[in-house]
């Protein structure tokens, strides 16, 4: 069974970035959500309020991260300008990020129509979680999100207008299995790399947000029928939150393998 698609997203919220290979370390994907726009008291945005941001793509450089918007001309942030420790929070979890140039901020608070900080996680994060053992970045909750191309499949089987998988804003996609296996799933290996399920994965509003556009779904598809089909214990559930028990480069066909 293999590995299909590797998706990674720098800025949270922001388009990502599909990949053939990545390195997967114990707070995710290099380059995963390691940047962050936030309040000017660190609260942070996310496309959920400012659906324009699925509008931006970001792309890596040594020591930089190139953003693009549509109608506005490409910029670069450059670590080494992020020297300000500040304060951010991530659904609850207070920490310090970087913060450092004013030219972005306003080149991204011109995108959102508001004032905004754009916020760099740092080359370690300072995040930490009670339930896990090693720090997460930008992330909503866990270092990885897999899913299933046949629990899609079925899924659309159902809709009027089917949905792609970057709805729901993977970093892992597998295919082979069966629908809805992943919900048996404890630990898996990806090529070398051991991961220990989290949790599975309580969707929201952004899974009905065209990933291109930004759009909202008239129909508040695919949202509403997983309301009717995957509600488990008051959650709307569709994919798993990963851990990393170990670290390495993985590929796409890379072996999927369940171990538990």
């Amino acid at each position: 069974m293999p590995l299909t698609q590797i998706f990674i997203h720098p800025l949270k919220s922001c388009r990502g970035i599909e990949s053939g290979r990545a390195f997967a370390g114990f707070s995710g994907f290099l380059h995963d959500r390691e940047w962050l726009l936030a309040t000017e008291d660190g609260g942070f945005i996310s496309a959920r309020t400012d659906p324009v941001l699925l509008t931006v793509s970001a792309e890596p450089w040594p020591g930089m991260m190139l953003f693009r918007a549509p109608g506005r001309p490409p910029i670069a942030a450059c670590e080494t300008r992020y020297t300000e420790a500040v304060a951010a929070e991530v659904w609850g979890d207070a920490f310090s990020a970087w913060h450092g140039d004013a030219a972005l901020d306003a080149w991204f608070g011109a995108l959102l129509g508001k004032p905004c900080r754009l916020l760099w996680l740092g080359a370690q994060s300072k995040r930490l979680r009670s339930q896990l053992e090693h720090p997460v970045s930008f992330a909503d909750g866990y270092p990885y999100l897999l899913t299933n191309q046949a629990s899609l499949a079925a899924l659309n089987s159902e809709l009027a207008n089917p949905v792609g998988m970057r709805h729901f804003r993977p970093n892992l996609v597998v295919d082979g299995f069966a629908p809805w296996a992943e919900d048996q799933w404890k630990t898996l290996r990806i090529g070398a790399v051991v991961f220990d399920v989290a949790k599975p994965c309580a969707r929201c509003v952004l899974t009905t947000l065209n990933p291109d556009s930004g759009q909202r779904s008239r129909d508040s598809e695919p949202l509403r029928l997983l309301g009717k089909r995957r509600r488990i214990d008051g959650e709307v559930l569709f994919g798993l939150n990963l851990v990393a028990r170990t670290q390495g480069l993985i590929n796409v066909n890379d072996a999927v393998e369940i171990l538990a």
